[in-house]
């Protein structure tokens, strides 16, 4: 691929400083794994997220003698990392017939890239926004180039025995936790009450349990809340899409990588791992000139692969058909 410049006309005057990109979002998910300290790094293709489970059953005391009766079990899971990378090659003289011939160095030769900081930082950004999506959506036998680098957290939470499944028919305390066939107004507090419902006891009082989803279903569930007039038990949404679902300690995080998938998935976030061969290897980059060619080229390359330790510490809503 190459600079297309089909769309722009050929230059007059323009203001070749305001040169303005689009929004794009970051790696919201991996940040916060990140922040968990849950990184498992120098990993090639798989590694195993190690698990060690104790029993304490407790005995009468006050006799002697030794009577041995609790157990220790280790278990593991298989993080696994896709390998990516990104390459591009640009021709700067493709420039000069736009607008874009202001910011070339003088002469008819260029090992410089024009708009070298505002390409790469777009380009990083852009990466950070299909990694977001990848983290939640990836599937290794999907069509899309972007998602089937390696599998992501909802491809293995269906895989897995243990999560519970809120939008089913399942009980709790004899009635139905929640069945749901659309995320909409009317049902939209109902369903994320079921999430807290459902999760596991043994996870409440923890300060790390929230509920992931995407910012589609926090818009619909904030205005929910703010029709029910509900928001003073949470005050207001904040700018990076967090709230307390009302009369709970549980935090709601707005992700784009659940965008579109009308899929909400609650877990303490001490239970999610993310594998890489190298610390934001995916932030580093090669941009250089390739003189053979006479162009530019852009290579970036890392790995990363993600899972989580407990399957039964999951709880997960997904429409029914």
């Amino acid at each position: 691929m190459a600079f297309d410049v089909s769309a722009l006309t050929n230059y007059t005057k323009e203001n070749e400083a305001m040169l303005v990109t689009s929004l794009v979002t970051g790696a919201k998910t991996a940040s916060i794994i990140y922040a968990k300290g849950n990184l498992q790094t120098g990993v090639k293709s798989s590694e195993k997220i190690n698990i060690i489970e104790t029993t304490a059953p407790f005995q009468v005391g006050g006799t002697c003698g030794f009577n041995a009766s609790a157990t220790t079990t280790f278990t593991q899971r298989t993080l696994t990392v896709g390998k990516i990378k990104v390459h591009e090659a640009l021709c700067p003289k493709a420039l000069e017939t736009k607008y874009t011939q202001k910011a070339l160095t003088t002469g008819s030769q260029y090992d410089t890239l024009a708009f070298a900081e505002e390409y790469t930082g777009k380009k990083s950004a852009v990466i950070q926004k299909q990694l977001e999506t990848a983290l939640w959506q990836g599937d290794t036998v999907s069509g899309n180039a972007n998602l089937n680098k390696f599998d992501g957290l909802l491809k293995l939470i269906d895989a897995a025995a243990g999560p519970v499944a809120v939008n089913a028919v399942a009980f709790i305390a004899g009635a139905p936790i929640l069945v749901a066939t659309g995320i909409v107004a009317s049902n939209v507090i109902s369903i994320f009450d079921g999430m807290y419902k459902a999760l596991p006891a043994q996870l409440l009082g923890q300060d790390d349990v929230a509920i992931f989803c995407g910012w589609d279903v926090f818009r619909t569930y904030t205005v929910a809340l703010k029709t029910a007039n509900l928001f003073h038990y949470v005050g207001k949404a904040d700018e990076n899409g967090e709230l307390v679902v009302p009369g709970t300690n549980i935090k709601v995080i707005a992700v784009h990588g659940l965008n579109e998938t009308n899929r909400i998935v609650a877990t303490n976030i001490s239970n999610l791992f993310i594998g890489t061969d190298m610390v934001n290897e995916e932030d580093k980059y090669e941009l250089f000139h390739a003189k053979e060619a006479d162009e530019m080229r852009f290579m970036a390359e890392w790995k990363m692969g993600v899972n989580f330790a407990f399957p039964e510490q999951i709880a997960e809503f997904t429409l029914e058909p």
